[in-house]
């Protein structure tokens, strides 16, 4: 495993509430295409009205996620629509995933 995978697979297990939980990359890939990338892209870009998720740390990722979650963060209704629905599991495989995105 490279060390940035390992970091990032350590980073996104110590974001994760739950103690037993472990960051997946394939995971994370696999959520992504089926729920992220029809408005952030298939590489994380996204376009003028979808902001760009590849290459965030998985600190600031979770912090979005959560914001979202928690109703701090409101800019988008159906980000916090989607937020919602995920758990700290894929929270942290997300995360991970797209943080080894360039």
């Amino acid at each position: 495993m490279n060390k940035l995978l390992l970091t990032t697979v350590i980073a996104a297990s110590a974001a994760c509430a739950a103690p037993a939980c472990a960051a997946d990359v394939a995971a994370g890939k696999a959520l992504a295409e089926a729920s992220c990338a029809d408005c952030h892209g298939d590489d994380g870009k996204g376009d003028a009205d979808f902001p760009a998720v590849n290459g965030m740390t998985v600190e600031k990722f979770t912090k979005a996620i959560q914001e979202y979650q928690n109703g701090t963060r409101t800019k988008s209704p159906k980000m916090t629509k989607e937020a919602k629905k995920l758990t700290a599991a894929q929270i942290a495989d997300l995360a991970a995933y797209y943080a080894t995105l360039k």
